[in-house]
């Protein structure tokens, strides 16, 4: 068997929109979750006052409105995700809590559209595993073409590296085999993807345990 296997993503766009549609409502339960993995991840990330950023992924909007008060008024902010419902939460969301830097839209990480070299950073959050496997280079090739060649990317992502017969992965890929227009996300080599797409890698850390996470943070 070859360890290095990632799980293939049958799930096509349209089923990823309805699957992500449903869960909208209980996004907010995930993302206060995630509390401690969003703090350390833009520490990491080391926003400064200013800085042009782009998530992609964004979900309801929670790190797009810490990453709005790390860059400030002369920042800008911009999201783009795949669902329709989350763009509308979220701008909910954001006018919710007077957030006006932040200018999101539906999209694919596969065609950004944004112009060359226009980002300092790039964040992405617990997404790129929801891409099939041939895909996970071009989104990485789209994001160094929007990157300044002085940008950082932000990967936070599920690890199978070093943990291909551990419980977590295993029980991960079991409900990725099961529920494929549900269970999208599964465990992806995240170091090697990024390694592979020819990106420098800075600095690493990983939060839990059990189903742990881990952060990259990479430069072009």
């Amino acid at each position: 068997m070859n360890k290095k296997r990632v799980l293939r993503v049958r799930a096509d766009d349209t089923a990823m929109k309805r699957m992500y549609t449903k869960f909208s409502k209980f996004m907010s339960l995930i993302e206060k979750s995630e509390k401690s993995l969003r703090k350390r991840s833009l520490e990491l990330l080391k926003l400064q006052m200013g800085e042009k950023v782009l998530e992609i992924g964004f979900g309801r909007g929670t790190a797009l409105i810490e990453i709005s008060k790390a860059v400030g008024e002369t920042g800008e902010v911009y999201g783009i995700d795949l669902t329709p419902e989350m763009v509308k939460i979220t701008k909910k969301n954001l006018a919710k809590n007077h957030i006006f830097n932040v200018k999101v839209e539906e999209g694919d990480a596969r065609n950004l559209p944004y112009k060359e070299n226009y980002f300092d950073v790039v964040y992405m959050a617990s997404t790129l595993e929801l891409f099939d496997t041939p895909d996970i280079p071009i989104v990485l090739n789209e994001i160094k073409r929007v990157l300044k060649p002085t940008g950082r990317l932000c990967v936070v992502s599920i690890p199978r590296e070093g943990r291909e017969e551990s419980l977590g992965v295993k029980l991960y890929e079991w409900s990725h085999r099961t529920f494929q227009s549900f269970a999208s996300c599964r465990p992806i080599y995240v170091e090697d993807s990024i390694k592979r797409a020819e990106y420098n890698i800075m600095k690493t850390d990983v939060i839990g345990v059990f189903f742990p996470m881990k952060i990259v943070i990479a430069i072009p």
